[in-house]
């Protein structure tokens, strides 16, 4: 009879006594690698982009016993990190806080109640703007920090506004806001008034696509309540209802092209998404809601939607309104990177933000050439009249 060679050899008792240790020395850390293994999946599978999905989870191990702390915005994301440790017999503590918070005591909803609102990474002004809210813009509102609100935009975005920024509602406030008769405003800014004349005091100033509640029509001015309750008059001239604007949306590449060129000269801004300053996917962003589309917030996102048009430099196969991205390739050791987008206006011509609204040529012997962005060029995408999970049309979602 043979003997296995791992008798043969003398090997056994040395592999007997590996293999106790290594299990003494390993079970913990087993299932710290286990639990840590399971709520990354969870995570990759629920907020690969914790820009616009929340699953800020941690487990915490004494002794042998695990306890999940952190917050989620994601009822399901949590029933399925539940049911993915039990699977593995894992004992544990739930304490994730499941947001919307208690303490907001029903006002989880809300609108912005500023022609334009900063919303900031965390609930402070030192902290990087990485977007705004228009006036009237509908809110998910999850928690409280002194007097800042993480808030969620209706492209899902997430970020902390301040009190003066928000009105905060209830479900029944929300609805009876989301159901009035709205206006928006049209011209690429203006002001609202104490009276039905222009020569009366300012309520406040105002940007294209604010959005009010529309309370009587009066000659030659609209009446307007803001969210917060404040009314003022609005010049019929630079605005309409809502319904008439939607109804009447109908984009094109031109409409693109003429929206976009309204706003030239307009200065950078980090996070900015309005008339008072734009980056550069902010206002690809305006562009496209003002004909009636509301698009991802990041160059980084939008690159993702539509149907791809070129990433050869072949720029005879694009048409107005598509949309150029910048960045860096991606290479053996690096991911790509999309740090900028323009927009196709024709004739080799794009329009973006840098350091102002502008427009730029990809056409080597043309004055306004863009060698700097030409040479770190990645691709073009068209996302007019696409349907993809990232865009939403006004004309079919009761956004506003």
């Amino acid at each position: 009879m043979k003997l296995p060679s791992i008798l043969k050899n003398g090997l056994f008792p040395f592999v007997l006594f590996t293999f106790f240790v290594l299990a003494c020395k390993t079970e913990k850390s087993a299932d710290t690698n286990n639990v840590n293994q399971v709520i990354s999946s969870v995570r990759a599978m629920y907020a690969p982009d914790k820009r616009v999905a929340l699953f800020d989870v941690q487990s915490k191990e004494n002794t042998g016993e695990f306890t999940l702390i952190g917050k989620t915005n994601m009822p399901e994301a949590i029933s399925t990190l539940r049911n993915m440790l039990d699977s593995l017999q894992i004992s544990y503590t739930d304490s994730i806080q499941t947001l919307p918070a208690d303490d907001l005591e029903g006002k989880i909803y809300g609108a912005i109640a500023l022609s334009v609102a900063n919303i900031r990474s965390n609930p402070s002004h030192s902290a990087e703007m990485v977007t705004q809210g228009t006036l009237g813009m509908p809110l998910k509102v999850y928690q409280k920090n002194g007097s800042w609100y993480q808030i969620q935009t209706p492209d899902k975005y997430l970020g902390w506004v301040d009190s003066g920024g928000v009105e905060l509602m209830d479900k029944t406030q929300f609805d009876a806001w989301q159901n009035v008769e709205k206006l928006i405003y049209t011209k690429i800014y203006g002001n609202a008034y104490t009276n039905a004349d222009e020569s009366s005091q300012v309520v406040s100033d105002l940007v294209a696509g604010n959005i009010l509640s529309l309370v009587v029509d009066i000659e030659a001015f609209y009446k307007v309540k803001y969210p917060d309750g404040r009314t003022a008059f609005v010049k019929k001239s630079e605005a309409s209802t809502y319904q008439n604007w939607k109804s009447s949306l109908e984009p094109t590449q031109e409409t693109l092209v003429e929206t976009s060129k309204t706003m030239l000269g307009v200065p950078y801004l980090w996070g900015g998404t309005s008339i008072k300053g734009v980056d550069c996917s902010g206002f690809t962003k305006t562009i496209f809601f003002m004909n009636g589309m509301i698009i991802p917030r990041d160059a980084s996102q939008q690159i993702h939607e539509g149907i791809l048009v070129d990433d050869s430099r072949d720029f005879d196969q694009l048409v107005p309104g598509d949309l150029l991205f910048f960045g860096e390739k991606a290479t053996k050791t690096s991911p790509e990177r999309v740090i900028h987008v323009g927009m196709w206006i024709g004739n080799n011509e794009f329009i973006h933000s840098a350091g102002s609204v502008h427009i730029s040529s990809v056409d080597k012997d043309s004055e306004n050439f863009d060698a700097y962005n030409y040479n770190r060029y990645l691709r073009t995408k068209r996302i007019l009249n696409q349907k993809d999970d990232g865009l939403l049309y006004l004309t079919e979602e009761d956004v506003f």
